[in-house]
């Protein structure tokens, strides 16, 4: 077994001396955790790690009957039906805007890239207390005092539910630098003779050739992209929970599954059984969902 490992001659001894930290670190806090969250699904754990009593599937089904989970899987569909194609159009379209640049490209694509680097938390706060503050000294009650508007408590007021401005917005700047760069490197990847026939075909340049050359050449990414940001919505946690939450709690809306597994396992009742259930009823519904849309955009089909 060890001579298989390492290769004849040991010529893959570097190799393993290079990833094998990697692997025990994957190993250790990645898989384990992950069989062992599996392992509490189907006992009673509650303020503890250690399984007590086999229940069997009863906390999948308590997870499944309860009102807050499959409300908290609406608060995903909302949350993802908006910042889904948010995200993507305005990706696709600054990456359009700074590919059309020249001596200023390497410039922009850094500035738009740099909110990525930014914590999740940070930025939160950063758009709680500063930006959308509730009192009327927050930039966005000042813009609207400008305009003889009375402030508006953006994160507590439902009637109409302006948190969500907040919550999409943070997103918005946070993650679309990141997809910009995607989609610079698949137009980097268009060939330049197939815009040059266009235009000797007589294609105008602009809508006309965006929508039959530039659209169609940028499938494959734009298929990694939307895959990515459907999976990133699933685990949608810090900017809900440091936006909404405070010194009284968090309130009854807004609460995305990883809110509401949180409050499960860690909250007043730390029952890490049904929270474990939780996780994996997720973690199913994530996957089932990126192979019906692998399925749907074609991926790893053929071309023709």
């Amino acid at each position: 077994m060890l001579t298989r490992l390492l290769g004849p001659q040991r010529r893959h001894l570097w190799f393993w001396i290079f990833t094998g930290p990697f692997v025990v670190g994957l190993v250790v806090f990645s898989y384990i955790p992950l069989l062992w969250s599996v392992t509490l699904s189907f006992f009673d754990a509650r303020n503890t790690v250690t399984p007590t009593h086999f229940l069997g599937f009863a906390n999948y089904v308590r997870v499944l009957t309860d009102p807050a989970f499959i409300q908290s899987l609406g608060t995903f569909g909302l949350f993802a039906a908006v910042v889904v194609p948010a995200t993507y159009a305005l990706s696709l379209a600054l990456a359009l805007l700074v590919s059309q640049l020249g001596w200023g490209r390497a410039f922009f694509r850094s500035v738009f890239f740099l909110p990525t680097a930014c914590s999740y938390v940070v930025a939160s706060l950063i758009w709680k207390m500063s930006i959308f503050n509730g009192v009327r000294f927050g930039l966005a009650n000042t813009v609207l005092h400008w305009f003889g508007a009375d402030p508006v408590a953006w994160l507590s007021t439902t009637q109409p539910p302006w948190y969500w401005l907040v919550i999409i917005t943070v997103r918005l700047w946070l993650q679309a630098g990141f997809y910009l760069v995607l989609f610079l490197a698949g137009l980097q990847r268009i060939p330049r003779t197939l815009y040059e026939a266009a235009a000797v075909d007589g294609a105008q340049p602009g809508w006309q050739t965006f929508r039959y050359i530039t659209f169609p050449q940028l499938r494959t990414t734009s298929v990694a992209v939307v895959l990515l940001l459907v999976i990133n919505a699933f685990q949608a946690f810090d900017e809900f929970y440091n936006l909404l939450a405070s010194s009284r709690g968090y309130p009854p809306y807004a609460r995305p599954p990883l809110v509401y597994l949180y409050y499960v396992a860690l909250g007043q009742g730390q029952d890490l059984g049904v929270g474990s259930a939780g996780a994996v009823v997720l973690a199913l519904i994530i996957a089932v969902a990126t192979v019906l849309q692998a399925r749907w955009f074609g991926l790893g089909r053929k071309e023709p």
